[in-house]
């Protein structure tokens, strides 16, 4: 019985912590199952040149529903220090669990401005992350802008995205 009793405990804490993260009863059909693997965010360059934004950015979304990965818009700028901390996050793996499986559609502000702001991707400060619409257009669920200096991801953008990307798993988005 105490052989029993010693995996018991864990099994029980891992059904109570299920059922608390998903909001179902342990076994309750839930959809499809949860991923156990991770797949780490990448940036997507979108079009450049004054091409229209919009029928990229909602080709990437159907993409990311049949893939099962999220999409979100990025939009930055060479000179921005706080871009530049968060594309070398991304990039040496640091925002792999917050941002698992997360396209970026990546644009520039300066060259990209004009078919941007079409969009209703205009920002009055960088980064902006915004979350698409079907259509491709920009949803008003954003985050604008960050601090400067080396904590500019770790201090800034990751407790926001963190809280807005929760927020948009908990909407069903």
């Amino acid at each position: 019985m105490k052989e029993r009793a010693s995996w018991l405990a864990p099994l029980a804490m891992l059904l109570v912590t299920v059922a608390c993260e998903s909001g179902k009863a342990p076994g309750a059909s839930s959809g499809p199952p949860a991923r156990t693997d991770r797949v780490r965010p990448m940036f997507v360059r979108g079009p450049t040149g004054g091409t229209p934004v919009a029928p990229f950015i909602a080709a990437e979304l159907s993409k990311g529903r049949a893939e099962h990965h999220g999409v979100l818009v990025y939009v930055g700028a060479t000179w921005c220090e706080p871009c530049q901390r968060f594309h070398q996050a991304v990039r040496s793996g640091e925002l792999d669990d917050i941002l698992d499986g997360v396209r970026l559609i990546e644009f520039d502000l300066d060259a990209d401005r004009e078919p941007l702001q079409a969009a209703g991707y205009g920002s009055q400060l960088i980064p902006l992350f915004a979350l698409p619409k079907a259509d491709g257009t920009a949803s008003p669920q954003r985050i604008e802008g960050s601090i400067k200096g080396p904590d500019a991801v770790a201090q800034n953008l990751v407790p926001r995205l963190r809280s807005f990307l929760r927020g948009q798993a908990e909407q069903g988005h």
